[in-house]
């Protein structure tokens, strides 16, 4: 059983249609793990034992008739606090919704629960997403599966800690400025932020409806590859809530052929140059998938250290904090209540100034997208360091621009571990394709991990 609970999400549906385990068998074994390591990582904040066993015995009786919910049929998962899920509570991380208990699924949520997945709990997360450290004054801090003094990072920390600890087979999270790759990278996990639009933030902390409606993407954080590309493609598609998604065909990655691929690569963003040993890993990824016929040339995307000064600028530097707190009114958080000072004292520009930063960010992105004509995929760094001690992050901000630039493009990207650091970290690879090739991007994360390892135990 306890090699079963760090089985890939694909390998236990299998496992549970063919009756080789039952769905209580492995709920109740995510449920016993959860409860061994959440006291080290904080990473589950609300759990639903109760209602979990039910809906396994109950597809458990299904199976047994020959009834088979969808491809996730009794397998269990998780999904970060930032999501409202029916009958548990609900935070987003914030004070004002500390006892928030929601009528409604979000959209991703109740499309997996069709799917036949089980909801065990709720991960941790900042308040509203909007920190690369998972802290926040209703549940507090979580910890980092490799070393407890350090972070998983964020938004989507709670979640990357306990799929990497084996308490849950997948999670979902949410990245506006890399907050699934992030943690993916420092919890030795693979994850993708997939195109913009590509699958609905209905029922979500950041929904849609403000200047930084395309930043924000929903996606999966899973221990292998394949459970990404079985897990993505059930989430996407409209829901007639969310206008931002639009109906683009999911193309399977099964069909890409890597040696047709021509790709660029880049060690150093000209923001903050990676550690070596994340040097030697791009390089060895480089190697790897040259081996297999991929064409690189080392050439870093023109004028992608303007992200630097760009993604703060839209995040904090327009509004006077508007946005920020016009949801914390909306739940009810007070300003003495919340952990968002840095967001609500930021600058309010001048008219011309918001035209002349989108303006700017527009730019940007034709710029990229003319350099990425001539290539099928980008690689680099996810950071520029591997996991960050605990109150870190702000003094190292400018490490965290490697996944910024992506959801400034609105590429889709995902991480995938290729490497260790001296001190025993996982250091993940970036992957970047053009829009909606999500297929590119998974093919190669899956032979990165074939070749490089991929995820590992930690040691708890």
């Amino acid at each position: 059983m306890n090699d079963l609970i760090y089985a890939s999400a694909t390998t236990l549906a299998r496992a549970v249609r063919a009756k080789e385990i039952s769905s209580v068998e492995l709920v109740t074994a995510c449920l016993e793990r959860i409860e061994a390591v959440n006291p080290q990582l904080n990473a589950v904040v609300q759990i639903a034992a109760d209602a979990a066993l039910a809906q396994a015995r109950a597809a458990d009786v299904a199976l047994a008739r020959g009834e088979v919910s969808g491809p996730l049929h009794g397998v269990p998962m998780t999904i970060k606090d930032s999501f409202d899920t029916a009958g548990v509570v609900s935070t987003w991380g914030t004070v004002g919704r500390a006892g928030c208990v929601p009528e409604k699924d979000a959209t991703v949520v109740s499309r997996l629960k069709a799917a036949g997945a089980i909801l065990l709990g709720k991960t941790n997360t900042p308040e509203l997403t909007l920190s690369y450290e998972t802290d926040n004054r209703v549940y507090g801090r979580t910890n980092n599966p490799y070393d407890a003094n350090r972070t998983p990072g964020g938004s989507s920390g709670g979640g990357a800690a306990i799929v990497a600890a084996g308490g849950s087979p997948f999670d979902i999270g949410t990245d506006t400025g890399g907050s699934i790759r992030l943690p993916a990278h420092f919890c030795g996990l693979t994850g993708i932020k997939p195109t913009s639009g590509r699958a609905p933030r209905t029922g979500h902390a950041i929904a849609f409806g403000t200047l930084l409606d395309s930043l924000t993407q929903v996606g999966p954080l899973a221990r292998y590859v394949e459970d990404l590309n079985l897990i993505l493609p059930l989430i996407a598609g409209p829901d007639g809530q969310d206008p931002s998604v639009v109906p683009v065909p999911w193309r399977d990655p099964a069909e890409v052929e890597l040696k047709h691929l021509r790709g660029t690569f880049h060690i150093d963003n000209g923001i903050m140059p990676p550690t070596p040993e994340t040097s030697t890993t791009i390089q060895r990824a480089v190697e790897t998938l040259a081996a297999v016929g991929v064409l690189f040339e080392e050439k870093r995307p023109p004028g992608i250290e303007e992200t630097a000064e760009l993604s703060p600028a839209l995040f904090r530097g327009w509004d006077g904090g508007a946005w920020v707190r016009l949801i914390l009114e909306r739940v009810g958080t007070a300003v003495d209540e919340t952990s968002l000072d840095r967001y609500l004292n930021a600058k309010t520009a001048s008219p011309e100034e918001i035209v002349h930063l989108i303006d700017r960010w527009d730019r940007f992105r034709t710029r990229l997208l003319a350099f990425f004509q001539g290539y099928d995929l980008i690689l680099s760094p996810a950071n520029a360091y591997p996991a960050l001690l605990h109150g870190e992050m702000l003094s190292k901000y400018p490490a965290f621009s490697y996944t910024m630039t992506y959801n400034l493009t609105g590429w889709p990207a995902a991480v995938v571990r290729a490497g260790t650091s001296p001190e025993g970290l996982p250091i993940g690879v970036q992957i970047v394709a053009p829009p909606w090739r999500e297929d590119i991007v998974l093919a190669v994360a899956q032979q990165l991990e074939t070749v490089l390892g991929g995820w590992e135990r930690p040691p708890l």
